[in-house]
C-alpha cells in the first residue's frame, strides 16, 4: 500500500499513512493517480541515447523526476525529427529543470 501523499510504502495490514495521516491506495490506483494528476513537458530533445541518460541522471539527482520517451525504431534506423528523444518533467519542475539543462551545457562548451 503506497501513501498518495508522500508516496511512501507500507506492508500490508497498514491503512493510513503515520506521517501524513491519509488513507493508502494499492500500487495500482497509485500508478493510474499520478499518470493522471500530473502534466509533463518536454523539456529537452535529442538523438543520443547517453545524452539523454545523463541528463536524466542530473534532473534526478536534484529531485526532479524526469520520464525519457524515446521514439526510436531500432528496426528502422531514421534521422531526423523520427529518431527524436524527449526528457519530460512535470510542469512544476520545467523551469528548474532547464536551467539545470542549460548550466550543464554551459559547462560542457567551457571545457572544450
Amino acid at each position: 500500500m503506497i501513501c498518495p501523499e508522500c508516496n511512501n510504502e507500507y506492508a500490508g495490514g497498514i491503512t493510513v499513512c503515520p506521517v501524513c495521516n491519509v488513507e493508502l491506495i494499492d500500487e495500482k490506483e497509485f500508478r493510474e493517480r499520478k499518470t493522471q494528476t500530473q502534466e509533463w513537458v518536454t523539456v529537452y530533445t535529442t538523438n543520443d541515447d547517453i545524452e539523454a541518460a545523463m541528463l536524466k541522471s542530473n534532473l534526478e539527482f536534484a529531485g526532479i523526476e524526469v520520464v525519457i520517451i524515446d521514439k526510436k525504431d531500432s528496426s528502422f534506423p531514421v534521422w531526423g525529427d523520427l529518431s527524436v528523444i524527449k526528457l519530460d518533467v512535470r510542469r512544476e519542475d520545467a523551469e528548474k529543470a532547464r536551467r539545470i539543462i542549460d548550466d550543464i551545457q554551459e559547462n560542457d562548451k567551457e571545457s572544450e
